[in-house]
């Protein structure tokens, strides 16, 4: 049986698995119950997604996203288990991400493990009704936000320039949780999101294409009794790499939730389902040394197009290591 290698594709040996395939989750003040869920349009694209490269050890990254959104006075929105009149949300959000890559050869298979702890700041601003007063309200949450973690995922590579991966996120409630808070460091549900990664390389490898797909399937909200509709998401980065180290290329996003939400407050707002799109510009470094690599990536995306969805421009940056 003749073994396949990734190695031959030089720019592949040392290729990372940015933020390990998986997204940046954001908080409940923020469609889903507070208009945002965990995905946030366009970020959750990264580099080499359908590739786990054959060499085993390590990897750690550490992101930053910021995003600053809002949905208008005219639409009323469910954030913790009360109705609100337009919404105003910061969120600055740092995350570990360690993933271990299995030592299984150079065979058409290779798997890893990975694991997030993401730590979260929010400021939130919204109109609120109380009895028969509406005030604005202003809330700020700060602290562990809720960890996620995929025991097993698979890379399978066609050949030396097609790779797609499949594996099962799972979301836990990690973060404090308050009913009726606007500024909540936690979704409090479990959310469990089967994905699966493509990458596509062209021109001797120093062009990439890859997308990642996924569904976000939400548990309940015990504490509100609101149960967000599972929600379809798909990312692609398209990034050419030079070799001087520099990378530059386009992100893009694009969610739809699939199915209504439920609960009372759901009910009420004719099951609150949201659409968004987003694009914008990415840019690369990567540095090698012997026995390592680190890489930074940078981007900046416009949403669009959006839908019982805050709306904003997301920014992220992220360092990944290789040991």
């Amino acid at each position: 049986m003749t073994q396949y290698s990734c190695r031959t594709v030089p720019m592949l040996k040392r290729s990372l698995l940015t933020l390990a395939l998986c997204a940046l989750p954001l908080a409940q003040a923020a469609a889903t119950e507070g208009g945002l869920g965990r995905p946030i349009t366009g970020i959750q694209g990264t580099s080499y997604s359908g590739l786990i490269p054959p060499t085993p050890g390590w990897n750690l990254q550490i992101g930053y996203v910021h995003y600053a959104g809002e949905i208008g006075g005219q639409r009323e929105i469910p954030v913790g288990g009360v109705a609100s009149l337009g919404l105003d949300a910061t969120f600055d959000m740092m995350s570990a991400t360690g993933l271990y890559i299995w030592d299984t050869g150079e065979g058409r298979w290779n798997f890893a493990s990975m694991a997030t702890v993401p730590f979260i700041y929010i400021d939130a601003t919204a109109n609120v009704q109380l009895g028969p007063v509406q005030r604005q309200v202003n809330d700020v949450g700060n602290g562990l936000f809720d960890a996620f973690f995929a025991p097993v995922i698979a890379s399978y590579h066609i050949d030396k320039l097609r790779h797609v991966s499949m594996s099962l996120y799972v979301y836990a409630p990690t973060g404090d949780y308050e009913a009726g808070a606007l500024a909540n460091p936690s979704l409090n549900n479990w959310t469990f999101s089967p994905t699966f990664g493509y990458t596509q390389l062209f021109q001797e490898g120093t062009l990439e294409w890859s997308s990642t797909a996924a569904v976000d399937i939400y548990t309940k909200n015990d504490d509100t009794d609101y149960e967000n509709g599972a929600v379809f998401r798909l990312d692609s980065v398209l990034i050419k790499r030079f070799g001087n180290g520099w990378g530059f290329g386009g992100a893009g996003g694009w969610i739809e939730q699939l199915e209504d939400d439920k609960g009372a407050t759901a009910d009420r707002l004719n099951g609150f389902k949201g659409h968004s799109l987003a694009l914008g510009p990415i840019v690369t470094y990567a540095k090698k040394w012997d026995g390592g690599q680190v890489e930074f990536s940078a981007r900046y995306l416009t949403e669009f197009d959006v839908k019982n969805r805050l709306e904003g421009d997301p920014f992220m940056l992220s360092a990944s290591f290789q040991f």
